[in-house]
This record gives structure tokens, sequence and C-alpha cells, in this order.
């Protein structure tokens, strides 16, 4: 049969803590891992205005109209909220039985638990699908930009198709380069080739071949750095594309390297397509994909510069992370 050790060990286990409200004088009882939980001094009872101090201010209006609305519920309820427990951001699940159910003398009862794990989580997939969504929207633009480009550069169908085979071809040749084949995994690429590859697509092969221009000291990239470097690449050629140089006949892009110290400068150059002006807002997932990519894991950062004849993009990327 259960004790009441027994079941102490299993709420820990469990890490569910534990908490009693009096609704007449909104003062909340709870076990000393609450206190911890919330990173609060224990004492015999704290007030619910007391805990609205610690919640995050962008859920504390949520979470106060929700906690009220909690008496009128019928049945189980679940408040997701995130708290500030010292420099920690904890997400806690306050979870208890609504429309009064198991008051006794005015007290209601229900638990905390640190759901902090599963909300990252759940971040973390739901970035991760925006990040597909967005992936594929640019391989479906991408394969619109090289069709329109290899439509201006070839006479007959046949030729057409044969160059724009080769064109998505290349596509491929880059993606190897930054995924590569079992057993193959670890080997450095040296930047030049990575800039080469990753445009190659994008040269007008016919009419204007040799527009896309790449000039870079040779270094080698690590196979983590090169496949971060191939995104914002990418992300930079769909959208010269879509907008930029990319898009026009006459436009050319130029991409050159510097490593001044313990930095590596890499500016990509647009001349000669539409008139660009600088967005009104911030940029889409697109632009910042690319930013949260370049500071978190090249620990470096990408800054744009709209000149009428064209875009200029500075990269800058610590050293030591290129290589790794």
């Amino acid at each position: 049969m259960w004790n009441v050790e027994h079941l102490r060990l299993a709420i820990e286990a469990a890490g569910v803590t534990l908490w009693s409200w009096n609704v007449d004088t909104d003062e909340l009882t709870m076990d000393s891992r609450a206190f911890d939980l919330w990173g609060l001094p224990r004492s015999h009872a704290v007030t619910f205005e007391d805990l609205s101090a610690h919640i995050h201010p962008a859920d504390r209006d949520r979470v106060r109209a929700a906690f009220a609305a909690t008496r009128a519920i019928v049945g189980p309820y679940e408040i997701d909220f995130r708290i500030m427990a010292g420099d920690d951001v904890r997400w806690i699940s306050a979870r208890g039985q609504g429309d009064d159910a198991g008051i006794v003398g005015r007290i209601m009862y229900g638990i905390f638990i640190d759901v902090t794990g599963r909300k990252q989580a759940e971040e973390g997939n739901e970035l991760l699908a925006g990040e597909m969504s967005h992936r594929v929207k640019n391989l479906l633009a991408i394969a619109a930009g090289l069709t329109a480009i290899t439509s201006r550069s070839t006479t007959s169908t046949v030729d057409m198709a044969a160059e724009l085979t080769q064109r998505l071809t290349a596509l491929g040749r880059a993606h190897d380069l930054v995924r590569p084949l079992p057993g193959d995994e670890g080997r450095a690429a040296l930047l030049g080739d990575l800039l080469s590859v990753l445009l190659a697509p994008y040269d007008d092969m016919g009419a204007f071949s040799g527009r896309v221009r790449v000039s870079v000291p040779r270094m080698g990239v690590g196979e983590a750095s090169a496949t971060t470097l191939a995104l914002v690449i990418h992300e930079l050629a769909t959208n010269s594309l879509k907008y930029g140089a990319l898009s026009a006949e006459t436009g050319t892009l130029d991409v050159s390297c510097a490593v001044p110290d313990n930095e590596v400068v890499i500016v990509w150059t647009e001349r000669g397509g539409p008139l660009v002006t600088a967005p009104a807002d911030a940029g889409g997932f697109g632009s910042k994909l690319v930013t949260r990519s370049m500071t978190h894991q090249l620990g470096g950062s990408i800054e744009r510069q709209w000149h009428k004849d064209g875009v200029v993009v500075t990269i800058k990327i610590r050293k030591d992370r290129l290589a790794g």
C-alpha cells in the first residue's frame, strides 16, 4: 500500500510542485519545491501579486486574467506562461480544477510544473517548419528564375532543356559540397570553390557569360560552417534572382573577400540590375534566418547597403568559426 513518503517521492520524481489558493485572501501556500521553481525565498505564504511580479511581462496580463477565470471553467484547466527566475526564463504550467471543484474551506488546489524543455522543443519544431517552408519556396523561386535566365541565352527548346538541366545539376553539386556523402564528413572545402559552385547556376552561360565573379583568398571552410554559409549565399542569390542584379540581363555580381586580423570579410556587390530601395521593414523570414545563422552559428554579422544601382552586402565571420 502507498504511504505518504511514497507519494512524496513520486511527486518529486515527476517534477510536480504543489500549491493551494485561498480565493478570499488571494494567498497561496506552496511546497518548498515550488518556491525553488519560482526562484523565491521560502515563506509560509505568498500572494498572487507576489508571484505576478516574477511572471514574464509579456505574459503577465494574460495569466492574471486566465487565473481569475479558472473558477468559472468547468473541468481541468492548464495555463502555460514564462517566469523570470533570476537570470533564467522558465516555462511554467499551472494546472488545477475549475468551477470550484474540490474547493475546501474557500481553498482550491493545484500544481505547478516546469515545462521549459517541452516549450523549447515546440519552438524548435516551429522554427524548423518555418525554415523548411521557406527553403521550399526558395527552391521554387530559384527554379523559376533559372528558367528565365536560360530562356534568354538559348534559341531552341533542345538547347534550353540542356542548359537548364546543367544549371539544376550545378545546384545538386552545391548541395553535395555542403552535405557530403557518408565517409567524406569532416573534409574542409575551399572558400573559393564553395562560392563558385554555389553561384555557378546563376551565371549566364550563353548571352552574358562571366557576369558572376568570385575573387577570394585560398582558405578552408569547415563542414558545419560551409552548411551555414551556403544557406546565406543561397538566400542572397535567391533575392538577387527575384529582385536584384541577377534578375536583369545586364546585371553583374562580384564576390570578394579580405582577411583583416581574426575576421573574414566577404563583400557581395550587385550592379546593373533594377533600381533598388531599402525595405521599409526588418525583412521577412529569410532575412531573419540569415541574420540568426550569421550571429549564432558563425559568430559574425551581415549588413546591407542599398544603393540605387545595386545592393552591397558585407558578411563578417570569425576566422576560427569559418574553419570549424
